[in-house]
């Protein structure tokens, strides 16, 4: 005869509820194949509040777990395969569960509740730390990806709508009573403007805009925030906003406002410090840009008069200059030239053409000194030793240790011709280029300018008549290296032949040929800087017919 059901369930519950599993720290609950409560020990009778003996699961257990009993017994059927029984999780109450099924006696399984809110927590603030580490890494590479202040603007509005608010807006000190302004919503793309606003309609944000701390998110009621704060796009009613300085190098780099709709939590301690990390980068990227660019308008302003000028026709002669720095990323270097007009009617012009020892800004430097230095002697531009002497004493007398080459050339047109006094201080003799196609090395030379007390010139005179050239050149074009082996010096007797071939030729096209040879004579190669100057007699003109309509021919 069968033992009463009642006496089963009373051995189990006594067996159950004896030794170890009456002191285990765990919550564990026996439950049968149906999904009858057999029992369960204290600690889970502490825990779930009205769960007895005969009820069933889903009567007396979170949701959760009678589905997790339901799935459990119907995969897994024996004891021998408890190792492939999954855990379950859930929440039951505030806490939360892993469920680890263990097969027992009659079919039973044994629910074993371990908590693992400790362990959630941890791993959701590990993913949370993960998250954010990943997000700074992003926004580092975005935001120092330009040194353009407008785009770091917009970078950093559109990347804190994206991940902390739901909109952004980031302004920056003002310019007079304008503020500059970038504002995103919900990461899509940045709109970049300007408003006229006081800051102080803002608590905290004329405060952050020169440097101090931000104010508790709590502290700004944000009913009261005005309509050139608000983005538009962002039609939700605002239930918080965050103002947060961002840092520059020694000064403000601007504000991020923060803003976040109704429906949203509001703006918890640990996210304001986690915006004021993001803040960072973004100030530093900002300072960077702005640094950035004050430096280029310095830069842009001290290289204006140290670029070599346009030249053109000057007191009927015509002048054309070229010049090719050694390095392509860099505008200015120690080659130069300038051209002076003359002080008053019928005085001669001066063209000068220099080269200074070395590359780069060094040489660009005192590039600029030696130009404004003989713009200030051309009164004296008669007399090519004097003006020369006092350049040497200058050089001499400052911190350089550079020396430099120079050609002078007073330039003066006396009716069709034009008379050229030259003098060279170390400088490659000038070419003159005949109607004829003959080349000519004006016989002029003398010492370097900087590097002695005393300077020797030696000043020679010529004519050019209607059409005819004089060449004016640094050695950074005979001494470009290339060729078919790629080390030969282009040399003067190449550049001799190559100028005679633009015999008749105006002084533009002369100076843009020997460039180009030089150019394919370097095979992309290094070089030294390189300047050349045409002084071109103009030819004259005549109408060939008296309707005044055809095309004049040029006569010499």
């Amino acid at each position: 005869m069968a033992p009463p059901k009642e006496d089963i369930a009373t051995t189990k519950h006594r067996q159950f509820t004896s030794g170890l599993w009456a002191t285990a720290p765990c919550p564990a609950i026996v439950v049968d194949r149906a999904g009858t409560v057999v029992d369960l020990n204290p600690a889970a009778d502490s825990l779930l509040a009205g769960v007895r003996p005969g009820a069933t699961l889903p009567e007396s257990v979170p949701a959760w777990l009678a589905r997790a009993h339901q799935e459990s017994t119907a995969s897994l059927a024996g004891p021998g395969e408890a190792a492939l029984r999954p855990a379950f999780r859930g929440q039951i109450g505030a806490r939360s569960f892993e469920a680890h099924p263990i097969p027992h006696r009659d079919g039973d399984t044994v629910w074993w509740l371990v908590d693992d809110t400790g362990r959630r927590r941890v791993e959701e603030e590990l993913a949370t730390e993960r998250e954010r580490t990943e997000f700074l890494a992003e926004a580092s590479n975005t935001l120092l990806s330009s040194l353009n202040t407008d785009r770091c603007m917009r970078a950093t509005a559109q990347l804190a709508s994206r991940y902390l608010a739901e909109a952004a807006v980031v302004l920056l000190p003002a310019s007079g009573r304008k503020l500059p302004l970038a504002y995103a919503v919900d990461g899509g793309a940045a709109v970049r403007t300007t408003v006229t606003a006081d800051p102080a309609q803002v608590p905290g944000l004329s405060e952050a805009l020169q440097g101090f701390p931000p104010v508790p998110s709590r502290w700004i009621d944000p009913a009261s925030l005005p309509g050139w704060l608000l983005p538009e796009g962002f039609s939700d009613t605002v239930g918080s906003a965050a103002v947060t300085p961002l840092p520059g190098h020694g000064v403000p780099a601007g504000v991020l406002v923060l803003l976040r709709g109704t429906g949203s939590t509001e703006f918890s301690e640990n996210e304001e410090v986690f915006a004021r990390l993001f803040a960072a980068r973004a100030g530093a990227a900002l300072s960077a840009a702005r640094l950035y660019a004050e430096q280029s308008d310095i830069t842009r302003t001290l290289m204006r008069d140290l670029l070599p000028p346009t030249l053109e026709r000057v007191n009927g002669v015509e002048f054309a200059g070229g010049y090719q720095p050694a390095a392509a990323q860099d505008r200015v270097g120690g080659d130069f030239y300038d051209v002076h007009p003359g002080s008053a009617a019928g005085d001669a012009s001066l063209a000068v053409l220099g080269d200074v020892c070395g590359k780069g800004l060094d040489a660009a430097v005192l590039t600029g000194k030696i130009r404004n230095t003989l713009q200030a002697l051309t009164p004296m531009a008669g007399d090519h030793q004097r003006m020369l002497r006092l350049l040497n004493g200058a050089l001499l007398n400052s911190h350089h240790t550079r020396f430099a080459t120079l050609v002078l050339a007073s330039v003066r047109r006396e009716q069709s011709r034009v008379r050229l006094r030259l003098t060279s201080a170390g400088h490659p003799a000038p070419l003159v280029i005949r109607n004829d196609g003959r080349v000519e090395e004006i016989d002029t030379r003398g010492t370097l300018v900087g590097a002695l007390p005393h300077i020797e010139t030696r000043t020679a005179e010529t004519d050019l008549l209607p059409g005819e050239t004089c060449l004016l050149y640094t050695d950074g074009v005979t001494e470009a290296r290339g060729g078919p082996l790629g080390d030969e010096m282009f040399g003067e007797e190449r550049l001799m032949r190559a100028v005679a071939e633009c015999a008749g030729m105006p002084g533009t096209a002369v100076v843009e040929r020997v460039q180009m040879l030089a150019s394919q004579w370097l095979h992309d190669g290094r070089h030294d800087d390189m300047a050349l100057v045409a002084i071109t007699a103009p030819l004259t003109t005549h109408l060939s017919a008296v309707d005044g309509h055809t095309r004049g021919r040029y006569t010499a």
